[in-house]
């Protein structure tokens, strides 16, 4: 008998999580047609929350996830920090670890002058990017927790309407 109620729930999680991984890849009906052109982002650490925006008035706004320490300007590699002030999404990466990415500018000549005080490497790749690939199911969960080595997070679909909105090029500014 418990073989049979253990074979039951075994089918009933795989189907959930089956799913799961089909939500979390569709594509919503409002992202049929490409989202209105973002003319800069704005990265709020403190809230946790990512905007576009459009003549300086956020018309999009998603829940992030950060570096596992948050709080601070990110100093050198391996801090786990997500850097602070203006930078530029200069280049995307449709094949990242995650689903889709858009790289920050980071390091500037001040963060590389900061570091290089320290004696310390001020890292780089830092991406705005979707979930870790084959774990976009669990989105919903990741965007509640900071988990990523500096990087902003956020769930898949909103990572494609965000890659569908941003140009290379579009400033971005990352605020405590």
């Amino acid at each position: 008998m418990s073989i049979i109620v253990t074979l039951m729930v075994t089918v009933v999680l795989a189907g959930a999580v089956a799913l799961l991984i089909r939500w979390e890849k569709a594509i919503p009906p409002r992202l049929a047609a490409s989202p209105p052109p973002a003319d800069a982002v704005l990265v709020e650490k403190g809230r946790r929350r990512l905007h576009l925006l459009r003549d300086g008035v956020a018309y999009r706004s998603y829940r992030i996830s950060l570096g596992g320490r948050a709080e601070g300007h990110k100093a050198y590699e391996g801090d786990l920090r997500t850097p602070e002030g203006r930078y530029v999404l200069d280049w995307r990466n449709p094949n990242s670890c995650c689903y889709k990415s858009l790289h920050v500018s980071y390091p500037g000549p001040d963060d590389r002058r900061r570091a290089a005080e320290r004696g310390r490497d001020p890292g780089g790749q830092i991406m705005v990017h979707g979930q870790l690939n084959g774990w976009g199911w669990l989105g919903w969960f990741n965007v509640w927790r900071d988990w990523t080595h500096g990087c902003i997070a956020v769930r898949n679909v909103p990572m494609e309407e965000i890659w569908r909105a941003v140009a290379d090029g579009t400033p971005i500014e990352i605020r405590p």
